[in-house]
């Protein structure tokens, strides 16, 4: 299949299963912002009222963090399922493997776009102006997305040869909403070593930091940190585009099997 093939079957896919999903529900498209705005609702009331913790923009500073994970944590859950979910698909039609996680992480993409103008227009809310700098929120987001890619492959191939790494990806994106500062400032760490690490071992919390660097701010992040995670994260994608094709017939073997 053809790269523009490929891109447009995902496009179409993805589209198709928005409008399905969206129909079914009273409120249609509205949950698409109404879900993570819930969600840091709840986390609100728990850390700022019932643990007294928090800072005055405690509801901006949750949303810096909390809707890149929302976005993180859909897409490597749905693209993790998608070989076995698709498995009827997969046994009638021969097309690559690898464009089944690809369009479970497009559809949560198309979701998360309105997700984001609703936290742009919190930072303005909250006295953040719009500028240049806002422009680094570009790479940023590009990276969030190739990071995204690379997990969600990955977890594709575990859950389809074994279906007991759903619940491991599960409790690891709760892991991972608890290390990576969502509810906590990383840079509270008085440790500078401990800190570094942190951040080095968890490129998400870098992510989620920079994101606040520009929208609570207005400063600008490590570039070259950023830069180095952007740079790990796609080879290792080009290396899952090769596995995925030398696994091709494998996976398809292995999933209508299961």
């Amino acid at each position: 299949m053809k790269f523009g093939q490929a891109v447009a079957l995902i496009d179409l896919q993805a589209r198709t299963a928005l409008k399905a999903e969206a129909a079914k529900l009273y409120l249609s498209y509205i949950w698409w912002i109404l879900e993570p705005l819930l969600f840091v609702a709840v986390f609100y009331v728990v850390f700022k009222f019932l643990l007294g913790r928090g800072q005055d923009n405690f509801v901006f500073f949750l949303m810096c963090g909390k809707v890149p994970y929302l976005w993180l944590s859909k897409s490597i859950t749905s693209a993790s399922n998608s070989l076995i979910q698709n498995k009827g698909l997969i046994a009638s039609i021969d097309i690559p493997k690898i464009i089944f996680p690809y369009i479970s992480i497009q559809e949560v993409l198309y979701k998360q776009w309105l997700v984001f103008i609703v936290l742009f227009l919190m930072a303005i809310y909250y006295g953040s102006e719009p500028g240049l700098i806002w422009l680094w929120l570009i790479p940023i987001i590009l990276t969030t997305y190739i990071m995204i890619i690379a997990l969600s492959l990955i977890g594709a191939i575990l859950v389809t040869y074994i279906q007991d790494f759903r619940i491991l990806i599960s409790m690891g994106m709760l892991f991972l909403m608890f290390a990576s500062g969502i509810f906590w400032d990383v840079n509270d760490i008085q440790n500078e070593y401990a800190r570094n690490m942190l951040l080095t071992l968890n490129p998400f919390a870098f992510l989620i930091d920079a994101y606040r660097h520009i929208l609570m701010y207005n400063q600008v992040f490590d570039v070259l940190h950023l830069l180095m995670i952007a740079c790990f994260f796609m080879a290792i994608i080009l290396l899952l585009h090769l596995v995925y094709r030398n696994l091709n017939l494998k996976l398809a073997q292995q999933v209508l099997q299961s």
